[in-house]
């Protein structure tokens, strides 16, 4: 199973996810298309896996995808402890109705 093209080229693919992500994990909830929910979720949850290990590698890796510094701080010392004993499931997609312009179906991306 591979990723969706999201309708973008592959720069401006990763630079959007990686917006989304940054933001999920700084607002702890985003307003999104379905297709870039699903996209942003399989991402999100790895990250949040690997945080809670906690080790220098996971943090690295977490700053080499997340754009902002304090959002990878937050990620490891206040979202990865709350999901210390769940294994996985750490997002919430929410359906929220259609976009006024083109009929796209929207949703509300959530930490659970």
């Amino acid at each position: 199973m591979g990723y969706q093209k999201l309708g973008v080229n592959t720069g401006h693919r990763k630079a959007m996810l990686r917006n989304l992500v940054t933001a999920l994990f700084r607002d702890e909830r985003i307003n999104t298309t379905e297709a870039r929910a699903r996209e942003v979720r399989s991402i999100a949850e790895k990250l949040v896996t690997d945080a809670k290990q906690g080790d220098l590698a996971a943090r690295r890796r977490a700053l080499a995808y997340i754009y902002e510094e304090d959002v990878v701080r937050k990620l490891f010392d206040n979202i990865a402890p709350k999901y210390a004993g769940r294994q996985g499931g750490y997002t919430r997609i929410v359906k929220a109705g259609c976009r006024r312009g083109d009929a796209a179906g929207m949703v509300i991306l959530e930490l659970v």
